[in-house]
């Protein structure tokens, strides 16, 4: 059986002895192990970190951004490679498991600009003779915590900005598919970064707690659920580390009446089926405004769903292919018979679905519930699956108080033609992305990535400005040079001003 090992620097430590399986969502079959670590692995990174990150973040910034840009070629490179690895494990289409690569690689071209990102502020002639400036300063030795669905994007959000401004970074990416991380930690080792300052350490909640415990790491940044992510959050906090927890969502997608229905329908699909619904900034529920809208957009929308073709994730023409692993699909298809006891209709069912050749496989056909209720607890959680709920709203102010009032608050789309309804909305809605005729509002690279509510817990954003500040500490410094003579000296014992 092949092992999916630990990327780390140190020595190697005592055999494992406990594993993970990997599967192959396509066939259903154990494709790999994963070694399942703790403290002690932990401990061997953590000592490779300390020995490497003094000299990377005296490593000048223009020096640390050619790193980054060879790690951008060579992921550049070996892009087909990965999204093939990718898609092996997770399941989605390598189509898909590219636009993963690249996302992450748009990020860390962000991070390629680092000399300027990180230059302090400076006022000459604050007081008397006197000068102010800042700068900003690696904290140590981060980790993140990363979830299955994006084993390469996300893992590329955290790492590409830390290292690039200072940092030594432990990853402990998603046990279910972990090969795209490792071959990354290969990749940026070959680009130049020395020994220690990406590594990869595989676990479960055991390798969490010791992250989040240990007082060797400075700051922690997560992607998962919302329980796990509140976890993380007080856990590490209470260590007295800088805490970023990206937890789940439950996006909305708003339909006025003068919306363009033909490119509703078709974002829609692949909004809300694409990826086999494990996104976070997945399109989940409709809300169409007026029940003219409502019978409208079902009466399309059942065609095009009609239409969609699951396959293997190597399958060129599929639109998704298989969720990740048996369990999954078996959560999946328990929220859509729990929409079924609440009172919602279930117009299309994609339970029992079976792709011939590959019966054992983690497969599921799209789903369509109407007439969801905001009460209904399979509105209130996330499914995470290809699962579509319409929730039907009288009015532009009762659709705007759906995806506000909801628990979570990561990402809303609005479809209109309407300039005014659509700014109202954005600037009205209680959530913190926000897309206008974008079903998927995940923000470029060099602005930042964060939800609301339960979608989000701290106090700073993924990427962007908000990654170079979450990844930094700030020193202000004041500085006088007296020119030798001997003056009057001020009254060391009140406060100095600069007047």
């Amino acid at each position: 059986m092949r092992i999916i090992d630990h990327h780390i620097a140190g020595p190697a430590g005592a055999a494992a002895t406990r594993f993970g399986d990997v599967f192959d969502p396509n066939s259903g079959a154990v494709q790999a192990q994963v070694p399942l670590g703790g403290q002690a692995e932990l401990d061997r990174a953590v000592a490779a970190a300390q020995a490497a990150q003094p000299g990377w973040a005296a490593t000048n910034p223009q020096r640390r951004a050619r790193v980054m840009f060879e790690f951008k070629r060579l992921v550049e490179a070996h892009i087909d490679e990965l999204a093939h690895l990718l898609s092996a494990e997770h399941g989605k289409v390598v189509a898909d498991a590219r636009g993963d690569v690249q996302r992450g690689l748009d990020v860390i071209e962000f991070a390629c600009g680092v000399p300027h990102l990180l230059k302090g502020e400076y006022t000459q002639g604050a007081g008397p003779g006197i000068d102010v400036y800042s700068m900003r300063l690696p904290l140590g030795i981060g980790a993140g915590i990363t979830p299955f669905n994006f084993p390469a994007m996300i893992p590329m959000w955290m790492f590409g900005v830390a290292i690039a401004c200072g940092n030594a970074f432990i990853l402990k990416p998603s046990e279910r598919d972990p090969s795209v991380p490792v071959r990354l930690a290969e990749l940026m080792l070959e680009a130049g970064a020395p020994a220690g300052i990406l590594q990869v350490v595989h676990g479960d909640k055991e390798m969490v707690d010791a992250i989040l415990d240990h007082p060797a790491i400075s700051a922690v940044s997560f992607v998962g659920s919302s329980d796990i992510a509140h976890h993380v959050y007080r856990r590490g906090v209470a260590a007295g580390k800088r805490v970023q927890a990206m937890g789940g969502a439950k996006n909305h997608g708003v339909i006025m009446p003068d919306a363009d229905l033909d490119q509703v329908v078709a974002e829609l699909s692949g909004a809300a089926f694409g990826s086999a619904g494990e996104r976070c900034m997945a399109l989940p529920v409709v809300v169409p405004v007026g029940e003219k809208t409502a019978l409208a957009l079902r009466e399309k929308l059942l065609p095009a769903i009609a239409k969609l073709r699951i396959g293997v994730s190597t399958d060129k023409d599929a639109d998704y292919g298989p969720v990740v692993n048996a369990a999954h699909r078996t959560r999946v298809e328990n929220w859509i018979q729990t929409g079924v006891d609440e009172g919602a209709e279930l117009v299309v069912d994609g339970r029992g679905f079976s792709l011939q050749g590959h019966e054992n496989g983690f497969f599921i056909g799209p789903s369509l519930f109407d007439h969801v209720k905001p009460s209904m607890e399979s509105y209130k959680e996330e499914i995470f699956g290809p699962v579509l709920q319409i929730v039907r709203a009288a009015d532009f102010e009762e659709a705007l108080a759906l995806p506000s009032q909801h628990q979570y608050g990561n990402g809303v789309a609005l479809f209109t033609r309407n300039g005014h309804a659509a700014r109202e909305f954005a600037a009205r809605v209680n959530v913190g992305m926000v897309g206008i005729n974008v079903p998927i509002p995940v923000p470029v690279a060099y602005h930042t990535f964060g939800g609301w509510k339960r979608s989000a817990f701290g106090d700073t954003n993924q990427h962007g400005p908000e990654g170079i500040k979450f990844w930094t500490k700030i020193k202000t410094i004041t500085q006088r040079w007296p020119d030798g003579g001997v003056g009057e000296a001020a009254n060391a014992f009140v406060i100095p001003t600069m007047g």
